[in-house]
């Protein structure tokens, strides 16, 4: 069943412009950088009024600060193992920071994560250096530039799934037992 659009209200702003509000979406939000160079952020409400804030210099760094530790930490919100459908590692988490820190570092700030980022790449990366004796830095790099579906193929070669097998097999033993039958009759 394919997902239902939002519906979309086009408002006539106070300055004119017309600007559309999909959903229940209240507020529009964008950013511009004026001749002079300073930083305006325009709000723009679903009721027509619109409001513009310039960053003073003072305050420039500042919220530059907070908006690279929203964008690291966004990367890492909802997170999910794709092999487990559950919360990814605090070691998953980190591949992607890197993963992010490396894009951002090449200059590409709107490129977004695969849908599952790197969230299963620390088992991989443990199993292959384990098997190779190889360090995490070395592993990493030869992982870099795998598609998803390459990574996949690596964690099927007989010798890495055994190793991928037992690392998720002890992930699993320290996790609390929880009665899925039960949950399931209770519902």
């Amino acid at each position: 069943m394919a997902k239902n659009e939002p519906q979309v209200e086009t408002v006539k702003m106070d300055d004119e412009r017309i600007v559309d509000f999909p959903g229940k979406r209240q507020l529009q939000k964008s950013s511009t950088i004026t001749a002079d160079g300073k930083v305006e952020v325009r709000l723009d409400f679903r009721n027509g009024e619109t409001r513009l804030f310039t960053i003073p210099d003072a305050l420039l760094l500042q919220f530059a600060a907070h908006g690279a530790e929203q964008k690291l930490g966004d990367e890492i919100a909802g997170l999910k193992d794709p092999s487990t459908g559950q919360e990814a590692s605090i070691e998953d988490k980190v591949l992607t920071i890197d993963a992010l820190i490396d894009r951002l570092n090449a200059g590409e700030f709107n490129v977004r994560r695969e849908g599952s980022g790197m969230a299963g790449a620390s088992v991989l990366i443990r199993a292959l250096c384990e098997l190779r004796g190889k360090s995490v830095a070395e592993v990493k790099e030869f992982l870099e530039g795998k598609t998803h579906a390459e990574k996949l193929a690596l964690r099927e070669v007989p010798a890495v799934k055994a190793i991928v097998q037992r690392l998720e097999a002890e992930k699993a033993s320290k996790r609390p037992a929880v009665d899925g039958e039960a949950l399931l009759a209770d519902f």
